[in-house]
């Protein structure tokens, strides 16, 4: 079965601004493609659409991963310039809860990155949970050219990942970071080689889809409520979730398949 084009009930996505959301039901899976080529240049409208696209995903019963990829060479080049000086400043005091749905949802999300990945590009990117990168792939903050700093959670994002450092060295000098800088320092999870990314993408979706969905969720939750927690404070939590799986039909499902050795069958429950 061939992936469909997505319609939303939600009148605000009557019209997708600069993006496309499809469904493949027999992979259970749902791609938001970012179609505004060639540099699939991020509107403003086009943020919150994001948001409520990625929050109607975690709702689709459908759907167990989402991939967040792009039209043609380019991931994205970053925003509108022009659409921040137009923004109110309610509309600008959203940007980052909105760029941050990806992190918000509670499936997994998977960024396919190749070419450039700029500004709102890489900070979307960077709420996802996988990022797989082309040898073409170049990462940027580079709102310091623009007199401004990252507003959507990229400089706070990237900190966690890389250290103030590495931080400081990308944002405050506009540093573009390649591929494989990328992944050696920790920001890219894999680094194919450009004819490579769908493929690498697409095993990653299957290897994901294997697992309980409930021991997904509870996974990324864990992980992203922890991120900033005391080592005993997330060692409890763990404990908390811990128990909580213990009484699942999935983990059941998984103990008997484990004995039987045979592929677990999971339902989410």
């Amino acid at each position: 079965m061939t992936a469909q084009s997505m319609t939303f009930s939600d009148p605000r996505l009557a019209t997708l601004d600069g993006f496309r959301v499809e469904i493949d039901d027999a992979r259970e899976r749902a791609d938001v493609i970012l179609d505004r080529p060639p540099l699939n240049v991020v509107s403003m409208p086009q943020r919150d659409q994001l948001r409520v696209a990625f929050e109607a995903l975690d709702e689709d019963a459908r759907v167990r991963v989402i991939v967040l990829r792009a039209v043609g060479e380019h991931f994205s080049s970053g925003g509108n310039i022009k659409g921040f000086m137009e923004a109110t400043p309610e509309t600008v005091s959203k940007l980052a809860w909105n760029i941050a749905a990806p992190a918000r949802c509670g499936k997994p999300v998977i960024a396919a990155n190749r070419g450039f990945c700029f500004g709102v590009g890489f900070e979307i990117s960077l709420a996802c949970d996988f990022r797989i990168v082309s040898e073409t792939g170049q990462y940027a903050l580079p709102e310091q050219r623009l007199g401004q700093i990252p507003g959507s959670g990229g400089s706070a994002r990237l900190q966690k990942i890389v250290g103030i450092t590495r931080t400081k060295d990308i944002v405050m000098r506009s540093r573009r970071i390649a591929a494989r800088q990328a992944y050696d320092w920790g920001i890219a999870t894999e680094i194919v080689a450009d004819d490579k990314l769908e493929a690498a993408t697409d095993a990653l979706v299957d290897e994901l889809r294997a697992f309980s969905p409930l021991a997904q969720r509870t996974a990324k939750k864990l992980l992203n409520d922890t991120e900033d927690a005391m080592l005993t404070t997330a060692i409890e939590l763990e404990g908390h979730c811990y128990s909580r799986l213990r009484q699942s039909d999935d983990f059941r499902e998984g103990v008997e398949a484990f004995h039987a050795k045979r592929p677990a069958k999971f339902k989410g429950t």
